[in-house]
C-alpha cells in the first residue's frame, strides 16, 4: 500500500513536471515544450497569483482577527526565513551571480513548503473564517508547490542550455529544510504568517523578473 501511494505521488510530480514545459496539454495537436522565455513567462504570472492570493488573504486575517488592545504597537514576530540573506532592492540583486539568485528562489519556496502544508491544516480549524479564505489558504499552499516545480524546470532548462551552471543540484532542499524553521513559523498568529509570506512572496516574484532580465538582455529591466 506504502508503495502504491509512493508510486503515485512521484506519478502525480512527474505529470506536473511535464505540464510546466508543454505549452498546452499532453496528447493535443500541435503541442510543444515551451521556451526558456517562455517558461519564466509562466511561472513570473504563478508567483504574481500567489502573491495576490496573498494579499487578499492577509486583509481577510486582519479583518477577523483584529490585534488586542494589548498587541497594539507590539512589534510583529520575526519571520522564520529572516536568517536568509536576501537583497533588498533590484540593484543589489541585479549583482548576485544568476546561479545564487537561482538557488535563492529555490530556497525561499523550499523554505516554505512545509510551513504553509502545516498552516492550512490548522486554519481549517477556524470556524468563524468564510470558506472562500480557507480556499485561499490551500491555493496558496498548493500554488507554492506547482512554482518550485516550475522553477525547477526553468532551472534544469537553463543548465541544459549552459546559461547556468550545475552546481545547484540539490542544495535547495538540502538547506532549507529543518523542523526548527518549521516550529518557528508554526509559533507565530495567523496574519503574522501570512504577513511573512507575502512579503517572501514577493521577493520571489522580483527575483524572478530580475533573473529573467539577466539571461534575456533584450527585455527592458
Amino acid at each position: 500500500m506504502a508503495l502504491a501511494r509512493a508510486a503515485g505521488r512521484a506519478g502525480a510530480a512527474a505529470a506536473l513536471a511535464l505540464l510546466w514545459l508543454l505549452v498546452c496539454a499532453p496528447g493535443d495537436a500541435g503541442c510543444r515544450f515551451l521556451t526558456v522565455a517562455d517558461l519564466f513567462d509562466r511561472v513570473i504570472r504563478h508567483s504574481g497569483r500567489i502573491h495576490s492570493l496573498s494579499t487578499a488573504l492577509y486583509a481577510e486575517l486582519e479583518k477577523h482577527f483584529p490585534p488586542r488592545d494589548n498587541e497594539l504597537g507590539k512589534p510583529a514576530r520575526k519571520c522564520h526565513t529572516s536568517g536568509m540573506l536576501t537583497p533588498n532592492g533590484k540593484e543589489y540583486a541585479q549583482k548576485i551571480p544568476r546561479e545564487e539568485l537561482t538557488h535563492l528562489i529555490l530556497k525561499l519556496l523550499q523554505a516554505w513548503k512545509e510551513p504553509l502544508s502545516h498552516f492550512n491544516q490548522h486554519i481549517e480549524h477556524h470556524q468563524e473564517l468564510p470558506d472562500d479564505s480557507l480556499s485561499k489558504a490551500k491555493q496558496i499552499s498548493n500554488m507554492v508547490h506547482e512554482l518550485k516545480t516550475g522553477v525547477e524546470k526553468v532551472t534544469e532548462k537553463m543548465q541544459s542550455m549552459g546559461i547556468i551552471s550545475n552546481s545547484l543540484n540539490g542544495m535547495a532542499s538540502s538547506e532549507a529544510t529543518g523542523l526548527s524553521i518549521s516550529n518557528e513559523a508554526n509559533m507565530m498568529s495567523d496574519s503574522d504568517f501570512i504577513h511573512c509570506f507575502r512579503r517572501d512572496s514577493n521577493k520571489v516574484q522580483s527575483y524572478l523578473k530580475i533573473l529573467k532580465c539577466r539571461i534575456m538582455p533584450a527585455n527592458s529591466c
